[in-house]
């Protein structure tokens, strides 16, 4: 009887240091899993790239490039007015001309890109683009943007989707002031980030806004 209590205690042991030694390794695998939401993400961000891109080119069809003829200086002036006024009717609630939060998220976007072309066409003095020449600008310009959101989003975790939309608001308008201050100071930074990464950050807080504002209710 002394014998089979002896070896119940080893058998024993030996199971736990078994049972010890796998945790660690499916704790690991665990951590090393991708966020489930990254393609869903992605999928939501396209969804509203081409909401954004339509009526981008619905106006080409109706206004051409005429655009071109703005600085990035009153780009960034204009944006600003958008981003002001989204903050207006989130502290107000109320609207007196027919145009929403939404429709304003999606005129800081289309600005937003239209400031990046012209950062990418400085000392291109051409007012006149083809249809095809600003979508393929248009489309690049987004390309470049979606893909530093991605990379932000796995470094971050996805955190943007526990942020209320007016923190987005916050954010733009705190982006815009920088932005304005580098304008200012002719271009020249000593450790921050140029006016093109500023757009770039406008353009995904502005997208993680439309993409939170068209969420199924309960989700957003």
């Amino acid at each position: 009887m002394r014998k089979l209590i002896v070896l119940f205690f080893v058998i024993g042991a030996d199971t736990m240091v078994q049972v010890r030694q796998r945790k660690p390794n499916l704790h690991r695998r665990e951590m090393c899993r991708p966020y489930p939401n990254m393609d869903k993400t992605r999928e939501q961000y396209l969804v509203q790239e081409a909401r954004c891109a339509e009526l981008f080119f619905h106006k080409m069809d109706d206004y051409g490039s005429a655009w071109r003829i703005l600085r990035t200086t009153s780009l960034t002036d204009q944006v600003f007015i958008k981003a002001q006024r989204i903050r207006t009717l989130e502290e107000t609630g109320e609207s007196k001309v027919n145009e929403g939060i939404e429709d304003e998220f999606v005129g800081i976007v289309n600005y937003s890109i239209m400031a990046l072309i012209q950062l990418r066409l400085k000392g291109d003095s051409r007012l006149e683009l083809t249809k095809e020449e600003a979508r393929e600008l248009y489309s690049s310009e987004f390309e470049v943007t979606r893909e530093l959101m991605l990379r932000k989003n796995h470094d971050y975790g996805e955190a943007w989707r526990e942020m209320r939309v007016s923190s987005f608001t916050d954010l733009i308008l705190m982006k815009l002031l920088r932005i304005k201050q580098i304008e200012d100071n002719s271009g020249r930074t000593k450790v921050s980030e140029g006016v093109d990464s500023g757009y770039r950050d406008i353009v995904n807080y502005a997208m993680f806004a439309l993409i939170r504002m068209n969420e199924p209710q309960g989700q957003a």
